[in-house]
Formats: structure tokens, C-alpha cells, sequence
């Protein structure tokens, strides 16, 4: 894992999370997630499909609503903010869909200027380039900037889709599944890149991943998830120092295949 604990602010919380509980019928998703993000600090949610890693992240943004508990991101509850005040807080929160979910239609600069044209309508034509300039030099690549999604690879797919999130300078990111269909040569610079950003952009981040490998290279805590609590949080060397049961399982699965 990239010591990066120098960064990490604990004295500044940014996502403060106290028994949060969520069902779907009969289906107890979550369980009782206690979570504090740290002003500059990558947490890692670790866990098997369908243990709630996802569900956790829309309640953190506010596309779901949780039954019980409180969720508080930089000072709101996210539950009990209006539509304005929700929508002026997810452009402090950017979201990096698993799809990457880029607008075909639209090239690459173009996909990343919208956010931009819709949210800053100050912005003149030359902050916007400049801005999508600085943001594609930052992810790697400056050169796709009139190329369609079509003609991207997986890989720069996922770099123009966090690249387009960070184009409005968010102050905490949240990464779903972030390397999943990726070959290892790639999730491995995808892995640099989340570093990067976070070095560069001095954003706070939550990583949703089931990959053991990304935990442990961008991660400063890491916390693993099974039938919708938390059975383990801390560095990745603390979680993995005994592998027993649930986490013995996890790491064999990934690292001795």
C-alpha cells in the first residue's frame, strides 16, 4: 500500500456515518455502518457482490434513503436536505460510475465540459478548454480530447469518466468498483491514477471494490464488508495480519489462484 497517512487530516471528518440501516423488502442490505472518511484519506470498502458496498455509496449522495441511522457528508445530513441543498452538495461529492457512463455522442472534451457548461455558466469557452485541458493532462490523456467513447479503450474509458467527475474540483470522490473488467496491466494504472488524483486534487475518496489488489495499493484504511456490516476495518496490513474465516477467503481468492 502508498504511504500517503501524511496527507490524512483525523481531525477532519468529511463523511461521518452512525448505525445506517437499509432494506429491500425482506432483504437486509445494511446492518448497522459506522464510517468516518478523514480529510484526505482513501477508505476502501471491501466486499463480496451483493454485500451493499453499492447501496452504501447511493445513500451517501442521496439517491436512496436510508430506514435508519444518519449520514453526514462536510457537515449535512444528506437525509434532510432539500432538492437545492442536495444538488449543491453532490457538486462537492463526484461519483465515478462503475459504466464510466460517458455520452456516446459527445467526444471526449466534450463529455468532460458538460458538467461545466451546466453548473459554472460563468465559465467563459476558453476557461472551459483550459479547464478540460489541465483535467485530461491530469489523467493521462491529453490526446483523446476529440475522440468519441466508441473509439477508447475499458481503461481510458474509466480514466475520461473520473476525469470528468474531478472536472468540477469536487472535495470527496467515491469510486464504484473502479477497476472491475480490467485487465491487470491496466487496473494497476487505474490504481496509480486514484492516487494521483487524490495527491493532486487533494480529495478524500471511498472506493468500493471487491479487488484485494487495488485495496491494498490506494487505500489508507480499508474496511471489509459481509451480510451488511463491517467485520474488520484498518490499514490493509491490520485487516490481512490474520487470515482466518471470511478474510483468509478473500485473500486466497485473489492473491493465491
Amino acid at each position: 500500500m502508498k504511504e500517503n497517512n501524511h496527507q490524512v487530516d483525523r481531525n477532519t471528518t468529511v463523511i461521518k456515518i452512525r448505525e445506517l440501516y437499509k432494506s429491500f423488502g425482506e432483504k437486509h442490505v445494511l446492518q448497522g455502518i459506522d464510517l468516518d472518511l478523514y480529510k484526505g484519506e482513501n477508505v476502501v470498502v471491501l466486499g463480496r457482490s451483493g454485500t451493499g458496498k453499492s447501496v452504501l455509496i447511493k445513500i451517501i449522495i442521496g439517491l436512496l434513503k436510508q430506514d435508519a441511522g444518519t449520514v453526514n457528508v462536510l457537515g449535512e445530513d444528506v437525509d434532510q436536505l432539500k432538492d437545492a441543498d442536495l444538488r449543491a452538495l453532490r457538486l462537492k461529492v463526484g461519483f465515478s460510475f462503475q459504466s464510466s457512463a460517458l455520452y456516446d455522442s459527445m467526444t471526449v472534451g466534450e463529455n468532460l465540459a458538460f458538467p461545466l457548461q451546466r453548473n459554472n455558466r460563468s465559465f467563459t469557452k476558453d476557461q472551459i478548454r483550459k479547464t478540460v485541458d489541465i483535467v485530461l493532462e491530469a489523467i493521462g490523456l491529453p490526446d483523446t480530447i476529440n475522440q468519441l467513447p466508441s473509439e477508447l479503450s475499458g481503461g481510458q474509458k474509466k480514466r475520461i469518466g473520473i476525469g470528468r467527475t474531478l472536472i468540477l474540483r469536487p472535495e470527496i470522490m467515491l469510486y464504484d468498483e473502479p477497476t472491475a473488467g480490467l485487465d491487470p496491466i491496466t487496473s494497476m494504472e487505474l490504481n496509480k491514477l486514484i492516487i494521483a488524483v487524490k495527491e493532486r486534487f487533494n480529495t478524500s475518496s471511498i472506493i468500493i471494490t471487491h479487488d484485494l489488489t487495488c485495496a491494498k495499493e490506494v487505500g489508507d484504511r480499508v474496511a471489509v464488508m459481509d451480510e451488511g456490516k463491517f467485520i474488520q476495518t484498518g490499514t490493509f496490513d491490520e485487516v490481512f495480519n490474520e487470515k482466518t474465516g471470511l478474510i483468509k477467503s478473500f485473500y486466497d481468492y485473489n492473491f493465491i489462484q
